[in-house]
C-alpha cells in the first residue's frame, strides 16, 4: 500500500504508455510546454468538468469525480462517471474519459481509463466491467472492456511510473513518428539526442533495482 504522499497522477500512466521519456520529463523533471493540441485537450476537459451532475432515467452522471488508489499509488480526476441502475437496484459505475483527437493504435488511452476503473473499484468496493473513451475528432465513444489483459497492463504501467519517479532519472530519447505531435519535442530533442540504451531496457533495470 502507498501513502498519500507517494501517489502519482493517473494521467502519468497514459504518458508512460505513450512514451517513457515524455513521462519522465513531466513527472520527474516537472517540464511542460503547451501546443495547439494540448490547449484544445485542456479546454475540452474544462468544459466537461464545468457542467453539473445530472440525472437521467436509469443513470446519474457525475463530472470531475476525484479518484484514488492506495494499492496502486494513484490519484486523479475522472472526467465523467455514469452510475447506471441495474436490475437489482444497485448503481454500476461506468467511467468515461474525454480525448480531443481520435482513437490511437496503442493502449495509452485505454490504460488511463482502466486505471480510473481500478480506483473506483477500490473506493466503492465494486466490480466495473467496462467504460468508454469519447473522442472529440470523431464525436464518438469507443467502448473499452476491462479484461484481465488490460488490467494487468494497467497495473504494470503503474509500477513502471513509480519506478521511474523513484529513480529520478530521465530515460534517453528514442525518436519515432509520434514525436511529431508531442508538445515536449522542443525540450526532448529526440532527433538530436536519440540513441544509447533502449527505453524498455532502462525501465526493466529500474524495476529490478
Amino acid at each position: 500500500m502507498f501513502s498519500e504522499d507517494d501517489l502519482v497522477p493517473i494521467s502519468a500512466l497514459q504518458h508512460i504508455a505513450f512514451c517513457e521519456r515524455q513521462c519522465a520529463l513531466i513527472h520527474v523533471e516537472q517540464a511542460w510546454e503547451e501546443n495547439r493540441l494540448t490547449v484544445e485537450g485542456r479546454n475540452m476537459h474544462d468544459r466537461v468538468h464545468e457542467r453539473d451532475a445530472e440525472n437521467r432515467p436509469g443513470v446519474r452522471i457525475v463530472r470531475g469525480l476525484r479518484l484514488r488508489s492506495l494499492r496502486l499509488g494513484l490519484a486523479g480526476v475522472a472526467d465523467v462517471v455514469e452510475f447506471h441502475r441495474d436490475t437489482g437496484g444497485a448503481d454500476r459505475p461506468f467511467p468515461v474519459e474525454y480525448k480531443r483527437g481520435k482513437p490511437k493504435d496503442d493502449d495509452c488511452d485505454r490504460v488511463q481509463l482502466c486505471a480510473q476503473a481500478l480506483c473506483l473499484e477500490e473506493m466503492l468496493e465494486c466490480d466495473i466491467p467496462g467504460g468508454a473513451v469519447f473522442y472529440g475528432t470523431t464525436r464518438r465513444r469507443l467502448d473499452v472492456d476491462f479484461d484481465a489483459d488490460l488490467r494487468a497492463e494497467t497495473e504494470q504501467a503503474a509500477r513502471r511510473v513509480h519506478a521511474l519517479v523513484e529513480s529520478g532519472v530521465t530515460p534517453p530519447a528514442a525518436y519515432g513518428p509520434k514525436c511529431e505531435n508531442c508538445s515536449l519535442a522542443g525540450l526532448c530533442l529526440p532527433k538530436q539526442t536519440g540513441g544509447g540504451r533502449s527505453v524498455e531496457r532502462y525501465l526493466e533495470e529500474c524495476l529490478k533495482s
